[in-house]
């Protein structure tokens, strides 16, 4: 099992900016969204009171994705969410929302584990190529929960994007698989 690794502590200042402990410097909304998307646990903490503002700045980065038009949820999904809130003792959705996630990612990772340990097909020329494909597929599917959501990959500031990084790598190992195919014949 992977060792956990700290959440990265991010100190807001009174004047609203947020302060990075590990890199020293200032980040953005975005900046933290990234940061999860990539697989890593946030804590954001008020610098003067000490409270743990982190709840509030993930649904603020939630929000504004919504509000750009990126469809995070779906209405009945937020309906619900609402509506769980609304009624007494409804307090149950967290927990639901938390196990509904952590058997999402305990499946993805079997799923993934089986693809490699005990499989006959292993064995095939071209099995890791294929491998390679379908595990960027599936996050590209899932969005990673881990190291990304659905929009993950969008290129900032002319970087590539991982979309456009994943989809050369696949075009890569088919041209390989299809040289090693070619030369079985």
């Amino acid at each position: 099992m992977a060792e956990q690794v700290s959440p990265l502590l991010i100190k807001r200042y009174a004047s609203r900016r947020l302060y990075n402990t590990e890199t020293s410097d200032y980040v953005t909304l975005e900046d933290i969204a990234g940061f999860i998307r990539e697989g890593r646990e946030v804590q954001i903490v008020d610098l003067k009171s000490g409270d743990d503002l982190t709840r509030q700045y993930l649904l603020q980065i939630i929000a504004e994705h919504e509000s750009r038009g990126e469809n995070v949820l779906p209405i009945n999904v937020l309906s619900d969410l609402v509506r769980s809130y609304m009624v007494p003792g409804g307090g149950v959705m967290p927990q639901f929302l938390q196990s509904s996630f952590d058997m999402l990612r305990e499946s993805q990772s079997k799923m993934m584990e089986n693809m490699t340990s005990m499989n006959p097909m292993a064995q095939i020329p071209g099995f890791e190529a294929m491998k390679s494909q379908q595990e960027a597929f599936l996050k590209a599917m899932t969005g990673g929960f881990g190291t990304g959501w659905p929009g993950a990959g969008e290129a900032r500031d002319g970087e590539a994007s991982d979309g456009e990084e994943d989809l050369s790598d696949i075009k890569r190992q088919l041209a390989e698989l299809q040289d090693k195919l070619s030369k079985m014949k």
